[in-house]
Order: structure tokens, then sequence, then C-alpha cells
């Protein structure tokens, strides 16, 4: 959605609420495109949420003054951020809840002063910001909502599970405990009947849901950080944590050191430009993926247990590409 449409949908929502309603041909010539532009634009604003209502008997659009919020003072800043997260993250649907965001930016801009929603467009005109590939599976998602119910009616769920380890479908009963979107998919975090566990699970993986009318109590000083512990991301494995050493070449070190990856991380550059990475992790096999990504760039120094899983991937790796002209 461009910025000249933005601020179209804006001034219609403006006129449209404030005092009588209007006609087609009279929004068309005001904002100055064609009438088929304004009901492509009025669609936009139901499919956002807005409250649009049409007089059949004068022909006019109108939204009820009693649709947005009173007016909120927003400093500039404020403004601008809300507009750029909501619009530059929303439009492809990148991050959580980004329907309802894409509206609340446009109800936003609609009660700010005009030179003020003019200065802001041609500011988020020249911001842009670009995310990881995500898992298409978020509040549209039926599953989604139906984890958010059982959540909040406290009921369990039985579930069908496409398993990346298990290279199965698990069925199982699930006590949905907390939601959680992590870097690129949304995960449900809950005891398994199958693992006798609390468990992480992917929601784009669920395939099946069917809400039970047994209901379930959440462990009394259940956190997500307790759950999660040291984990690289999310899976934390059972034994103590491990003290991982790496060492990253010149080439891509100053890049490892500028990025917060765990919050146990310590760096240290050494004189030929290399740098040793130290962090404590609960469970090695997260952060040995991470590892391999980086190539012979990156060398594991301890513990031997993780350097060697390594070793063996990059052999398993290598095998694949033997023979290859």
């Amino acid at each position: 959605m461009n910025l000249s449409r933005i601020t179209r949908l804006v001034e219609l929502i403006g006129r449209l609420q404030a005092g009588s309603g209007q006609n087609a041909a009279a929004l068309a010539e005001v904002c100055g495109v064609s009438r088929r532009t304004i009901f492509r634009d009025l669609e936009t604003l139901r499919a956002a949420g807005v409250p649009l209502r049409f007089d059949e008997e004068l022909g006019e659009y109108r939204i009820p003054s009693t649709y947005f919020l009173p007016p909120t003072n927003f400093s500039v800043e404020e403004a601008l951020a809300v507009m750029v997260l909501c619009h530059e993250l929303g439009d492809d649907a990148q991050v959580p809840f980004f329907a309802a965001a894409r509206s609340a930016a446009l109800k936003l801009e609609s009660g700010l002063p005009s030179r003020l929603r003019e200065h802001l467009s041609e500011i988020t005109g020249a911001i842009s910001m670009r995310l990881d590939a995500t898992t298409p599976a978020g509040e549209q998602n039926p599953v989604y909502n139906q984890l958010l119910e059982a959540i909040a009616k406290r009921k369990c769920v039985r579930i069908s599970y496409a398993s990346a380890s298990d290279q199965e479908t698990l069925q199982l009963k699930l006590s949905p405990y907390r939601l959680l979107f992590s870097r690129r998919s949304w995960y449900c975090i809950g005891r398994s009947s199958i693992h006798r566990e609390t468990r992480t699970f992917n929601v784009a993986r669920i395939t099946k849901l069917e809400m039970l009318d047994d209901t379930y109590k959440i462990p009394r000083g259940f956190s997500l950080k307790r759950y999660l512990g040291n984990a690289w991301h999310l899976i934390p494995e059972p034994g103590p944590d491990s003290k991982v050493r790496i060492r990253f070449k010149k080439m891509v070190a100053q890049n490892v050191a500028e990025v917060a990856w765990h919050a146990t991380q310590e760096t240290k550059f050494n004189e030929d430009g290399s740098l040793d990475f130290r962090v404590t992790v609960s469970g090695i096999n997260e952060i040995s993926w991470w590892i391999l990504g980086y190539g012979p760039q990156a060398e594991v120094l301890s513990p031997p247990k993780l350097r060697r899983l390594v070793a063996q991937r990059a052999r398993e790796m290598a095998d694949q590409y033997d023979g290859d002209a």
C-alpha cells in the first residue's frame, strides 16, 4: 500500500466520520480520483474493520462518530513510530496482529492535524524495514484462534502434530500454557500427554485441533523465562548447561560481535582480528545449526561434544556433494 493511497484512506475516514455522510461522486471529486477507485478504497476500509455504513435512501456513506477513541496527544516521534511499524511490518503480514495494527495506524493518522499528517507521510516514505521470512501462520490461522480460546478458558485440546524431529504425525492431548512469536513463527508451549512434560510446538505444524471439556491449571511459578532457561532459541535440553567457545575469523568477526545473539554471550577480539565468542546454553543442538551457517569462518573450541557434533554434520553435508562435477 503506497503512501498516496494511505493518505487518501485517512482523508476518507476523516470526512466520513465528521458530520453528515457523503456519496461516492463527492468523495471521488474531493480526493481527485475515479468513483471506481473510491469504491475500492471503501472496501479496503471495510476489510480493515472500519464500521462503514451506507444509507441506501440517501446514497451516502458514513462512519459512526463513536468509532474512534478520544484524541491522544502523540509526539511526532511517537506517531512516526506507530505509523512506520504498522505500515512497514503489517503490509506483508510479516508480524503478529498485522491486520489490527494496520487498522490502528489508519485511525491514528485520521486524528492527526493535516500538517503533521503530511509531514509524517513524507518521513515514512523515506523509511523501509525488512524482516526475515516468516511462517504464514498467525492470527488469521484458525488453529491460532482456537489455541487463544483454549488458553483463555483453560481448556485442554487434542491435536495432530506434524513433528519434524519424530518424522511423523503425533496425536496428543495438550494443555496450552503460552503462545510465543519468536523470530519467524508462532509457538505454543504447554504440557504434552505423550511426552509427559512441557514442550514447544510450532503452531504451523498443528494440522488438526479439537477443544476438549477437560480443564487444566498452569503450574504455579511457571514462566517462559524459567522454562526456556539458557536455550539458544526455543528448545532447552536436559542436563547441565554447556559453556561454549567459538572462534570466528576476521571476515565475519565484526558482524557477529555487533549482534546480541544470547543473554549470556561474551565477546573478545584477538590481535589477528578474529573473535572469541563465549556463551552458556541449555543444549547444543540448536546452536550447532547456527555455527554451521558460518561455514569455515567459525570453529568450535569447546566443549568437545559440540565440536564433534558440528564436525559430524559438516561431514554429512560434504558427503552430499561428493562426486559432483
